[in-house]
């Protein structure tokens, strides 16, 4: 069994989107562990504010395998990878963390790069997995997120639940 970290973000429609997504993940992989749902602002575009939050199961699945579910997924939600990389999203979901990967497989480079760039990722990974460490780090996901600049993105917890 490998841990599955995702993570889940909309702008366009989220509570919506992002509801949709996560019983559609409970039904692929069985009982998921969910941070709180948190907004933010848009970055790097002006557009309305984004709902993200994480998820985490332990699965057998490869990860080619998730992979292409999740794109179908996105796709399933209308997603539409023509756009430019910082614009709204029906949805978007990214793993950050797959079991004990390091470095690139199936196009994705493991730990996702963002947890550490986007106040998005990283403060709903630092409460879904506070104790974790960053592969070859000492240094924990909450004490990232005790070390990152919060002026520079602005985030707040939400009252939904999924």
């Amino acid at each position: 069994m490998a841990l599955l970290i995702l993570s889940l973000g909309s702008n366009v429609n989220a509570i919506s989107n992002i509801g949709y997504a996560i019983e559609s993940l409970r039904q692929e992989y069985g009982d998921i562990t969910l941070s709180r749902v948190y907004e933010s602002e848009a970055i790097g575009f002006s557009g309305e504010n984004f709902l993200n939050l994480a998820a985490s199961v332990d699965c057998d699945v490869p990860l080619k395998e998730i992979v292409t579910y999740l794109k179908e997924l996105e796709n399933s939600l209308g997603r539409d990878r023509s756009q430019p990389k910082f614009s709204d999203r029906t949805i978007d979901i990214d793993i950050l963390i797959y079991g004990r990967e390091t470095g690139e497989d199936c196009g994705l480079s493991l730990p996702r790069a963002e947890i550490l760039e986007n106040a998005f990722v990283l403060k709903p990974l630092s409460e879904l997995h506070p104790d974790m460490h960053l592969p070859d780090s000492d240094r924990t996901y909450l004490k990232f997120w005790e070390l990152f600049d919060r002026d520079s993105q602005k985030i707040w917890p939400t009252d939904i639940n999924f």
